[in-house]
């Protein structure tokens, strides 16, 4: 009896576990919108965000993996200097581009696509077994080919409001017309930043059996991305009045950004996968969209469209048919011999502390 109550503990702990993680990285698209809303710039943004996050995973990227840390050689180092280019850099600033044009609400929504977009990318490199003999190949195959399509629906078709109401707003100003008009390009800008997010999960793979230190090159690629960030500042930002921060709902937003999105919820996500398994975690993704669409809705006054919800619909359902596909082929008798790069990440998570760091988010 008290074993099945100490399991019974342990997957409520792990649900308010997950749940908690989705409504962190729900609030990060709502901050982020605000941010942006009262004028904080797309360039000083992730700087300060990226350097709050590499004071805080420093100290523990030293310590915990002083004697497992390989030797940085030049060669690695150029690997991982690339390596944040596409993690950190363009990932986080393709987000904040699309977020200035773009609702919270669907940017989550089509973030929902990464999954897919991963998928294609290890086929397409031959990191992951397509084999459309059996159902699990097809589930992955039309998975994303749907999720790929309700991406495309978000970016092509607005379509009219679902609800029409009077926006308000709380944390910042009224989107202008002019961002209502650039819609397609701010759901261009967010597939950006999921192919980027993508190509990152991707590359971490090799990137590990390299240098199997989590923690050490999470901290490394945000080190370079603040280096990086502050190239394109010097040329895109000069203005010092750029750089301060001129209220308590700018400092707010920034704080949150690194100490809550990168912070907590990282070391959050490292728990939850531990105990859960990868697959367990992905599966709350349409959580967080759900969030977000409530709290857009309440706090900035935002619109839904048929456009985007259908999209949304489209996106969620593809990714359900991948994640059960990848959890068909897990199963005894249903692998062909190929280690595709699911099986790749969920090692590495289990031997470098189980986790998949969201800094680049």
């Amino acid at each position: 009896m008290r074993g099945e109550r100490g399991v019974y503990s342990e997957k409520v702990k792990l649900l308010v576990g997950v749940l908690t993680l989705q409504f962190c990285f729900a609030g990060f698209h709502i901050v982020s919108r605000a941010a942006l809303n009262m004028g904080v710039s797309k360039i000083v943004f992730p700087v300060y965000r990226n350097i709050i996050a590499l004071v805080l995973l420093a100290p523990f990227a030293y310590f915990l993996e002083k004697k497992d840390r390989p030797p940085l050689t030049f060669s690695l180092t150029v690997e991982l200097f690339f390596f944040a280019l596409v993690g950190i850099t363009a990932n986080q600033g393709f987000y904040l581009l699309g977020l200035y044009y773009l609702s919270p609400t669907y940017a989550s929504a089509i973030q929902n696509s990464v999954p897919a977009i991963t998928f294609a990318m290890a086929a397409a490199l031959r990191l992951e077994q397509v084999n459309i003999n059996k159902k699990h190949g097809v589930a992955k195959l039309v998975g994303t080919i749907i999720s790929i399509g309700g991406a495309t629906i978000i970016t092509l078709y607005k379509g009219p409001p679902i609800l029409h109401q009077q926006h308000y707003i709380t944390l910042g100003a009224i989107f202008s017309s002019s961002q209502i008009l650039n819609w397609t390009l701010g759901c261009v800008y967010i597939l950006g930043n999921c192919i980027a997010w993508s190509a990152w999960m991707v590359l971490q793979v090799p990137l590990l059996k390299k240098y199997p230190a989590r923690l050490s090159i999470t901290t490394i690629t945000c080190f370079f991305g603040v280096i990086q960030f502050l190239v394109i500042a010097a040329f895109a930002e000069p203005d010092i009045n750029k750089w301060k921060v001129h209220s308590g709902g700018e400092l707010f937003t920034i704080l949150y950004a690194g100490l809550v999105a990168s912070g907590i919820s990282f070391s959050l996500q490292i728990w939850c996968i531990d105990r859960g398994g990868p697959l367990f975690v992905a599966v709350f993704q349409p959580v967080q969209t759900v969030a977000v669409a409530i709290m857009a809705s309440l706090i900035l006054g935002d619109q839904l469209y048929s456009g985007g919800i259908i999209g949304s619909v489209l996106i969620i359902i593809g990714l359900y048919s991948v994640l059960w596909g990848k959890s068909e082929e897990k199963k005894p008798g249903s692998h062909e011999g190929v280690k595709d790069i699911t099986k790749q990440l969920l090692d590495e998570e289990n031997n470098q502390h189980r986790g998949n760091a969201d800094i680049p988010c």
